[in-house]
């Protein structure tokens, strides 16, 4: 009989704990206030940037307006310091990160993340009409191209061979006017950065297929609001299902970088 009771009690508590931590509040204050408000850098294309008149556009500002559509709720972005942001998020400064965040073991520290929506991390772009590189392990004693000071540097060391030769630029697309010349054979640089390049200039480059390096990237709420982060990510799934990411990917990267089979 004892154990039974102690049974009987242990289930309860766990009943009530998972009760407890379902329903946090989280979505009925957001679904109250009739927006989610959310934290960005807005100068970091093309997730989240300021076009010629000042409008805020990029992948995630779609990906973010649809979900509250679905949702019946407004959007409100917030511009930030990123270097600030976990702290203005834990502050209750916004309700949200949404802007291509990096999912790291030091991050999930201090925010709950939604699963990875985009894979980034480091790629190879070669000139379209090269027909050598047809996987990563093509990339054998040739000549590459990074950006100064970027994690692209960190990525070259992880290519199937040292290179024939490595050249640092001030930039990405100085990088890539020498690849287009055929100064170098390669181009080592951030996934979605690439695409964007690409996806502006069709028919000049390609992507290596594969990743150097991963990086997820994902949603991020505080740890406390489990209820709004579920919203979001269910919201999300079902985009995933039904198109509606990958649509919005072909728009920004002029290809589906959304499916996670292809990661």
């Amino acid at each position: 009989m004892k154990k039974l009771v102690m049974l009987f009690v242990s289930a309860l508590l766990v009943a009530l704990t998972a009760t407890a931590f379902a329903a946090d509040g989280s979505w009925n204050r957001v679904k109250t206030a009739g927006k989610l408000v959310i934290g960005l850098d807005d100068a970091f294309p093309p997730m989240g940037y300021r076009d010629a008149s000042g409008k805020l556009i990029g992948f995630d500002i779609d990906a973010a307006e649809e979900v509250g559509k679905r949702l019946g709720i407004k959007i409100e972005w917030q511009p930030t310091a990123w270097d600030g942001v976990i702290h203005s998020l834990n502050s209750k400064k916004f309700d949200a990160i949404w802007n291509g965040m990096t999912i790291t073991d030091e991050r999930t520290k201090e925010v709950a993340f939604t699963k990875p929506y985009i894979m980034d991390g480091q790629i190879a772009i070669v000139k379209f009409s090269d027909k050598r590189f047809k996987k990563l392990a093509d990339l054998k004693k040739v000549k590459v191209g990074a950006q100064k000071g970027s994690s692209a540097l960190s990525a070259v060391k992880k290519l199937p061979s040292a290179p024939a030769e490595l050249k640092e630029y001030e930039d990405n697309p100085k990088a890539l006017l020498d690849l287009e010349a055929g100064r170098i054979d390669v181009v080592v640089i951030d996934n979605v950065t690439g695409r964007d390049f690409i996806a502006k200039r069709p028919g000049q480059f390609k992507v290596v297929p594969g990743f150097i390096s991963k990086e997820p990237f994902g949603v991020a709420f505080r740890k406390d609001e489990t209820e709004l982060r579920e919203k979001v990510q269910k919201t999300l799934d079902k985009m995933v299902k039904d198109g509606t990411m990958a649509k919005i990917s072909r728009k920004w990267f002029a290809e589906d970088i959304t499916n996670p089979k292809k990661w």
